[in-house]
């Protein structure tokens, strides 16, 4: 690959994570602790649950399986019914863990995009290259940004103001 189609890959992707961390950031400063656990069955996810378990994927896939750190993942106690730490403790979980990743795909030499690795042993997308697991990280946040988003202006039961102004 091109060294600069590679740096400009590893810093869109590192700018994409802030930026995402800055809209959840957004909506986490509007709740309360009680309306970040809230769920609304148990089929449904709290932000606590969706803070967790950004924080548990984002560290296996870009921490473990990129920066090749240990892999410390218990996925069953992100999507907890009762998670046993509070909204603060898991916004700083997942703020240390977004912190971290982007540091370890910044320095992704660009000969490593094409390497092969297996950040999730007992997952089902094996093998992917250093490359696909910095995709599917950042790809994996903006979807879940997109759930806090929407559980915010449910919560709030207001609008965010995250783009244009709509006419009112």
């Amino acid at each position: 690959m091109n060294d600069g189609v590679a740096a400009n890959f590893l810093a869109f992707s590192v700018a994409r994570m802030r930026a995402s961390q800055g809209e959840i950031h957004r909506c986490l400063d509007r709740l309360t602790d009680e309306q970040m656990a809230y769920r609304g069955g148990d089929h449904e996810n709290s932000v606590i649950n969706l803070l967790l378990h950004l924080a548990g994927n984002i560290r296996q896939w870009a921490i473990h399986g990129v920066g090749g750190q240990p892999d410390v993942r218990r996925r069953e106690e992100e999507f907890a019914l009762a998670p046993r730490c509070s909204g603060a403790e898991a916004r700083a979980r997942f703020n240390a863990t977004v912190d971290e990743a982007a540091a370890v795909i910044a320095a992704c030499p660009a000969a490593r995009l094409s390497e092969v690795i297996d950040p999730q042993p007992t997952g089902k997308i094996r093998n992917p290259t250093v490359l696909e697991a910095i995709y599917r990280v950042v790809s994996h946040l903006d979807h879940h940004t997109g759930q806090i988003i929407l559980l915010t202006k449910q919560l709030t039961r207001g609008d965010l103001d995250l783009s244009i102004p709509r006419p009112r």
